[in-house]
């Protein structure tokens, strides 16, 4: 066993884990955050993704002992049931989820894009939408309703930073 100290979601969790357990099993297990999902347990659905260091990484196949010392968000840190991030109200509005059981993937894979987006005061077209979240998949929504989420965020969070700025 390795004793590490992981900062999730900006609190400090020191845990014991052998160095093959996975980083999204100590998240489940050992911090209590069930929002971070096991769908294929290989890298192929995106479900497990968190913010590591703020740039997406597949949880189920990332060792925890790996990440010792570093930042990790989840997206139990995009906000409870009272105050819910724009992305996620989004999706809501958008029919975005059915299941929900990929939407934290999506969500934090999405963040960092919708987040460069505005930054650069750019609207994404449909292709580039649908590359940025690629690497996740749905089984039930068809996509369409969170491509439309996400050209929703962005385009509320460009509204907003051209109408601060007049």
């Amino acid at each position: 066993m390795t004793r590490i100290t992981l900062t999730v979601n900006g609190r400090k969790h020191v845990v014991e884990a052998e160095p093959r357990r996975l980083l999204a099993d100590v998240l489940r297990e050992d911090c209590g955050l069930t929002g971070v999902h096991i769908g294929c347990a290989h890298g192929a659905c995106g479900c497990c993704t968190v913010h590591v260091d703020g740039s997406p990484r597949l949880s189920c196949l990332t060792f925890a002992v790996q990440m010792d010392g570093r930042a990790i968000r989840t997206v139990e840190d995009l906000g409870g049931t009272e105050a819910t991030h724009p992305l996620q109200q989004a999706f809501r509005r958008n029919h975005a989820l059915q299941c929900g059981y990929c939407t934290p993937g999506f969500l934090m894979a999405l963040l960092p894009f919708v987040e460069a987006q505005v930054s650069a005061g750019q609207m994404p077209d449909d292709d580039e939408i649908r590359e940025a979240m690629s690497g996740n998949i749905c089984r039930c929504t068809g996509y369409q309703g969170i491509v439309e989420a996400v050209r929703e965020t962005i385009g509320d969070a460009l509204a907003a930073k051209t109408e601060a700025a007049q």
